[in-house]
């Protein structure tokens, strides 16, 4: 085989898995999908990569710091 071939039939070997976990995402069920979720909010936590304040509360602060910061600047001409 030539590089080229070997290049096309490596190629083609991935297509074919990307279909198969395409329909394995498909056709996941909704506790699978939960589990995994599941597992990769312990995986980010076990990393450190948790936010401490995740609440509504602290995303609406943040915004109307932004709103604040925008509203403080010369309009763009």
């Amino acid at each position: 085989m030539t590089l080229k071939e070997d290049l096309k039939a490596y190629q083609a070997r991935w297509v074919e898995v990307d279909a198969i976990v395409a329909e394995e995402r498909r056709t996941a069920s909704l506790a699978l999908r939960w589990q995994q979720l599941n597992i990769a909010h312990a995986m980010a936590l076990g990393l450190g990569l948790h936010r401490e304040d995740p609440s509504e509360a602290g995303v609406f602060e943040r915004w109307a710091k932004l709103k604040e910061k925008a509203a403080n600047q010369p309009p763009r001409v």
